[in-house]
């Protein structure tokens, strides 16, 4: 079995991958190892479209968040996955946090994210009454998505294009083999496969710095090694259904391992609050959501919905990411590297790819076929 390019992973940006290297006419395989596409990080996130305004200028996560956010509105669209650009209030509660605000709406503009802007005096307060804020941002072009729509619209349009999509397909390893790759995997039925592949992309999310290290590649030396950051949401049940239009964000957490307890709302119109911040040292997948915590949550939210109680929430879904250990004191960037450099030529890597990753997915599909090109 041969194939032009092999894509490890069937998360939103191995669809994505997969999409946009067999629309250049490759002959593509994606092997992932669980039954469908979504399975981990894609399916347990807050379904937000980000703008751009938290990453550092020139970043990737910066460049890529700001166009994705257009691309993929502009997809939805044609594809008639739905989105909503409910827009975002970015909030100070104190006097002393407007400076965070002034420093967010700056790298906004650096960053060339549209639309962003001081809310008007009244305009909180009448646009979410509950809310309360000595200052915000708007972004009028952060919203929402269904992100298993996309999911399957990606899925839909590598199909069409010829993709071979192999469901319960686990990736076991891989040698060079000639100018190219020989891939090997574990088939549903637990018999081994293999294929040839002349170009390979790791897009294995909370593995990807496995594979690389599998290859041979010095995870620590490249800085690709992965940590697992959990975050939990609760839900706000009863009479809060509906009461809020908009997503509200508090001033984020300096290190951006997370944006702090903020509303996010589903399509339905459900209200989630969270995520909170828990790293997971030794990789556990874990998604429990203890009941015990609704009181750390309803107190951090508190500071702006002064109305919520503890009985109000409800323990909703939580999601694991994979975060990249760079010992730098930046946030860390989305690594996207073809490895020629390294004597792997045409094998790509996609490490740490945390938020906004769905937001950037068509962007980053776009990146690796301009480096596989």
């Amino acid at each position: 079995m041969r194939a032009d390019a092999t894509v490890i992973g069937g998360g939103v940006i191995g669809l994505a991958v997969a999409m946009r290297l067999a629309r250049e006419g490759l002959a593509v395989v994606l092997l992932e190892r669980h039954s469908g596409f979504g399975r981990e990080t894609s399916s347990r996130n807050s379904e937000v479209v980000h703008a751009g305004m938290y990453y550092p200028a020139g970043s990737l996560k910066a460049r890529l968040c700001v166009a994705g956010n257009r691309s993929l509105y502009a997809w939805c669209e044609a594809h008639r996955v739905e989105a909503r650009r409910i827009g975002k209030f970015i909030i100070a509660t104190a006097d002393a946090e407007v400076p965070a605000l002034e420093a967010i709406l700056a790298r906004g503009r650096e960053n060339g994210v549209a639309g962003l802007r001081w809310a008007a005096p009244g305009e909180l307060a009448a646009a979410e009454p509950d809310v309360r804020a000595v200052a915000a941002l708007f972004s009028p072009d952060t919203g929402i998505i269904d992100s298993h729509a996309l999911m399957q619209s990606l899925a839909d349009a590598a199909l069409a294009r010829g993709a071979a999509l192999a469901w319960g397909h686990e990736y076991l390893g891989a040698e060079r083999a000639g100018a190219g790759y020989r891939v090997r995997f574990r088939e549903p039925g637990g018999a081994a496969g293999e294929l040839e592949s002349a170009r390979v992309v790791n897009a294995a999310g909370l593995c990807a710095d496995q594979v690389a290290a599998d290859l041979g590649i010095d995870i620590d030396a490249r800085k690709y090694r992965l940590t697992y950051v959990k975050g939990s949401y609760f839900r706000l049940g009863g009479a809060w259904r509906g009461r809020l239009r908009h997503l509200v964000y508090p001033v984020p957490h300096a290190s951006l391992a997370g944006l702090g307890c903020h509303v996010t709302l589903d399509l339905a119109g459900e209200v989630r609050l969270g995520p909170d911040v828990e790293f997971l040292p030794d990789r556990t997948l874990d998604y429990s959501v203890p009941s015990a915590r609704a009181a750390r949550f309803a107190e951090a939210v508190r500071s702006y919905l002064p109305a919520v109680r503890e009985d109000d929430l409800l323990p909703g879904q939580s999601g694991i990411r994979a975060r990249r250990i760079t010992g730098d004191a930046a946030p860390p960037d989305f690594v996207i590297a073809e490895e020629g450099a390294a004597g792997l030529p045409g094998w790509v890597n996609l490490v740490g790819i945390e938020s906004p990753g769905l937001t950037c997915s068509l962007e980053i599909a776009d990146e690796v076929a301009r480096l596989v090109a």
